[in-house]
């Protein structure tokens, strides 16, 4: 899920460099008696509060990252709605499956992570920008071209041995491509624009792509287009965007790129912020976790229909990350005093089970409803497994609240341990309970990582938070 990480990067570049706007010291109003003239004196003062330029930037910032976020998730329920229905769930069952294998992939290019760029940028004085930009870049696009290499060779042995289908390595052949474009051209830029807590550009750019993409996705079904032929798509949009956002930073800097690279800057963004990055890839992993296993057991038709479950539930589960992400710098970040951190956890843990609660009853109970209209009759199968998925967002938006207080002290050990032992405990019920209940085993699987997952935060919290 692309929600996860941006929680996961998100987080920490809010506290690199807007969180010198949630620690901004209160205004000393002296004494008060609360009596009306008071009131209306200190009203001027609140209002410059409210209208600082850094907290309007932070907050324009939320509020782009909040629409994004939402196209994204309309897009992608449009294009998996379109594309069910014209693949059938046998294909659809090979295209979710190329994408599981895409967003395990991903991970590994994700060295350099935002958590060590952002902060580098901001440090660094400003005639070190080009430094700093062109080192992580030629370090991203090596890792990216090595990754995406390796990941065609062993595409092309398995299909050659007979142990990957043929049409899910062509489709694969198309969405890897986007490694090469994502994280050295997009996670580039985009770092540069966190830095400045202004991401309306990549946000924007992103929301126009997805729905420029959908369109092209309807061109291709309405045209009887290749099932391989739609995962360049998505690699052509990874490659406008980044071509957007270089054009973009050209312009800002005079029309020149000034890009250098510097070799002892270069060997410490390649060591710098690896327990993070290992710690990424065993999330994802567990999160994706449950197809890998699916699709040894069961037909690719089932698997379709699994996915198509899983695909609303995993929009779903984003909103609790897109909320934990949106209150993290108000109620976590900002807050020094150990007691208030851990009535602010509690209440935010319980606020969230109340509301992914009710939401998992609501889609319950119109689970028929939703997925007849968006994947069709042929799906019909998906409805009990949307059911029973869509109370996995109670342990997962739980698990999101609980890692802010993680993030927050930095505690990359302890969530590479957390993400480790999920990763484990999920292997271990899935390698027992999918033989015997097949697509259920899997969300069996999921539920017991979560909740794996949830307890580290909950002993780490604990044991931080001693009060």
């Amino acid at each position: 899920m692309a929600g996860n990480r941006t929680l996961f990067d998100g987080s920490r570049q809010e506290r690199g460099k807007s969180g010198r706007v949630f620690y901004r010291k209160r205004h000393a109003y002296g004494h008060t008696n609360h009596d009306r003239h008071d009131n209306l004196r200190h009203r001027p003062r609140m209002l410059k509060r409210i209208t600082n330029p850094d907290i309007t930037k932070a907050l324009a910032n939320i509020v782009w990252l909040g629409l994004e976020r939402l196209t994204q998730i309309a897009v992608a329920i449009a294009i998996s709605g379109l594309l069910a229905r014209y693949f059938g769930p046998d294909v659809f069952g090979k295209w979710q499956y190329a994408n599981t294998l895409l967003l395990v992939l991903s991970p590994i290019t994700w060295v350099c992570g935002a958590e060590i760029l952002v902060p580098t940028i901001v440090n660094r004085p400003a005639g070190q920008l080009g430094t700093v930009l062109g080192s992580a870049f030629v370090l991203r696009m090596g890792v990216s071209a090595a990754a995406l290499l390796v990941t065609w060779i062993v595409t092309w042995i398995g299909i050659a041995a007979g142990f990957t289908d043929p049409l899910v390595g062509a489709m694969l052949a198309g969405l890897t491509v986007t490694m090469l474009f994502r994280e050295p051209f997009v996670g580039v830029i985009n770092a540069w624009l966190q830095s400045m807590t202004y991401s309306k550009p990549q946000l924007l750019t992103s929301m126009l792509t997805a729905v420029a993409k959908a369109a092209l996705v309807y061109v291709l079904v309405r045209a009887a287009a290749s099932p391989a032929r739609f995962g360049w798509l998505w690699a052509l949009e990874a490659a406008v965007i980044g071509g957007v956002l270089m054009l973009y930073y050209i312009h800002r800097h005079g029309g020149k790129l000034g890009w250098h690279v510097d070799r002892s800057l270069f060997r410490h963004f390649a060591s710098a912020g690896t327990v993070f990055w290992l710690g990424l890839i065993c999330m994802y992993l567990f999160l994706k976790l449950d197809r890998l296993m699916l699709e040894r057991h069961i037909s690719f038709a089932d698997l379709g229909r699994y996915s198509a479950a899983q695909q609303l539930n995993e929009n779903w589960i984003t909103l609790a990350l897109m909320l934990a992400q949106t209150i993290a710098p108000a109620f976590v970040y900002r807050v020094h005093d150990a007691v208030q951190l851990k009535r602010n956890v509690g209440r935010l843990i319980a606020m969230t089970a109340v509301l992914m609660i009710g939401g998992a009853i609501v889609l319950d109970l119109l689970a028929g409803f939703i997925i007849s209209r968006v994947f069709g009759p042929a799906y019909t199968d998906s409805i009990s497994i949307f059911r029973w998925a869509v109370w996995l967002s109670v342990p997962a938006g739980i698990e999101a609240i609980g890692n802010l207080v993680v993030l927050k002290y930095q505690a990359k050990f302890v969530l590479l341990a957390k993400w480790l032992l999920a990763l484990a405990v999920a292997f271990v019920v899935n390698l027992i309970a999918i033989p015997r209940m097949g697509s259920y085993g899997a969300l069996t699987g999921l539920a017991a990582g979560y909740l794996a997952a949830a307890s580290v935060n909950f002993y780490y919290i604990r044991f931080k938070l001693q009060v």
